[in-house]
């Protein structure tokens, strides 16, 4: 009897713990309900700073319940830190909230928002990223590229490239490098479509977006719709990884590197005038002349290898010509420089250089006239060196008078003719030259 007494008692006990708990459960799921309708309100209303403080006074509470009340926190808590620039709370949130399957636990009406919540911060990060550079805060731009790369590699490659970008704006080139070798490393070229058609109303060719291409490819005002394609980063990315070993001192790694690259694109015109930049770069930076003549020779090859990829570029016969001048080729040097002016004519440092070159001439001359006697065979030979140097000026002249052209205020030019009228004789020329010059700098 006791015994059955006693049973009857503990499942009387039972049901009332049964009943208590039931009890403290619907109480604890209607506050988790009336927590999360209250930060809803204030989301709907922008009261962003008060939400932050419901969701910090509700976490616990709502983070040791059920999976769709969860689901609704870590929503609400990205969007309301987002919103507060708080990004990494953000996207620690929102990661969260994708274990959770938040297309069934979340409210339909969160659904859709959830579904662009993802893009929504990313924006929002890289938009600060922005703010940053421009403000000249490059290594926290930097910082919230990573967040942003990192929320999709896949993806948001690209930011990892601007990241980079903005680490070498910060001077932190350790942090640069890694981010460029790992972009090399994946193959990321940044290539991309785009999209052009020809207004027939004004004859200009207008670049649009896929989707108006799509519709304006067909149309009738629209005509000669094609697609291009954005440079690829690849050879700024190589030369970049090069560059930053060049300023560690690693020059043999800069040099590997940009060779690297070559083998998978060996006709790439940009690769090699990176490959070659980079072997001025060493020649300039170097004490030993062995040195520097080894690496300006690299260069000169690079140079003529490159015109022969690119027989257009004029930039390419100059930076040969400078190499010929300094090497003392100077009919070579000569040469480039004709051909730069020739494809470029208003290239004003081509001009000045290729006169500087056919002066060279006038100091052996100079030096000859000065070491004549006054013998008879003396004045004879004095004499034929005068016409020589006469003959470097009469050249130069219309160099110089074409040049003038292209650049009437320049004042090396405007000095060297001045001097070569004068000891031409042509007062004329000299005195206006003179008087121009004055009147520039104001005398």
């Amino acid at each position: 009897m006791i015994i059955k007494l006693i049973n009857t008692f503990r499942k009387k006990i039972m049901r009332n713990i049964i009943c208590f708990t039931l009890i403290a459960l619907c109480f604890n799921t209607q506050a988790q309900k009336k927590e999360l309708r209250k930060i809803d309100k204030l989301v709907l209303e922008s009261f962003w700073e008060e939400a932050k403080d419901e969701l910090e006074k509700a976490k616990s509470l709502i983070l040791s319940s059920e999976e769709k009340y969860k689901a609704q926190f870590y929503f609400y808590d990205a969007k309301v830190s987002n919103e507060l620039k708080d990004f990494k709370n953000a996207i620690n949130s929102l990661n969260n909230l994708d274990k959770l399957n938040p297309n069934s636990n979340l409210p339909t009406k969160l659904e859709l928002e959830y579904s662009n919540l993802g893009i929504v911060i990313s924006n929002s990060v890289v938009n600060s990223a922005v703010k940053d550079n421009q403000d000249g805060n490059f290594l926290d731009a930097a910082d919230k590229l990573i967040m942003a790369y990192e929320m999709d590699k896949d993806q948001y490659k690209d930011y990892l490239y601007f990241a980079a970008g903005s680490s070498v704006n910060g001077k932190d080139y350790d942090r640069a490098l890694g981010y460029y070798v790992s972009l090399k490393d994946m193959g990321y070229t940044g290539v991309v479509d785009e999209y052009f058609v020809t207004n027939n109303e004004t004859g200009v060719e207008e670049k649009v977006s896929k989707t108006e291409f799509d519709l304006l490819k067909s149309s009738k005002d629209y005509s000669n719709p094609r697609i291009g394609q954005t440079a690829s980063r690849f050879p700024e990315i190589v030369k970049n990884i090069a560059l930053i070993y060049v300023q560690q001192g690693k020059n043999d790694v800069a040099e590997q590197a940009i060779k690297e690259a070559r083998k998978i694109q060996p006709d790439d015109v940009s690769l090699l005038l990176n490959e070659a930049d980079l072997y001025i770069r060493i020649s300039n930076s170097s004490e030993d002349e062995e040195e520097r003549l080894l690496y300006r020779n690299k260069f000169k090859e690079l140079m003529e290898k490159a015109i022969e990829l690119d027989p257009d570029n004029g930039i390419l016969y100059y930076n040969l010509g400078v190499i010929y001048a300094e090497q003392g080729e100077f009919e070579l040097a000569k040469e480039k420089y004709s051909q730069a002016i020739e494809l470029i004519p208003d290239y004003v440092d081509a001009y000045l250089n290729l006169v500087s070159v056919i002066l060279e001439d006038e100091v052996s001359i100079v030096e000859q006239m000065n070491s004549l006697g006054n013998s008879k065979k003396d004045n004879i030979r004095y004499d034929e060196l005068k016409v020589e140097r006469e003959d470097l000026y009469k050249e130069c002249v219309p160099l110089l008078e074409e040049l003038l052209k292209v650049s009437p205020e320049n004042i090396d030019a405007l000095n060297t003719l001045k001097n070569i009228y004068g000891v031409l004789g042509n007062n004329e020329g000299f005195m206006e030259l003179k008087a121009k010059i004055e009147g520039l700098q104001g005398n």
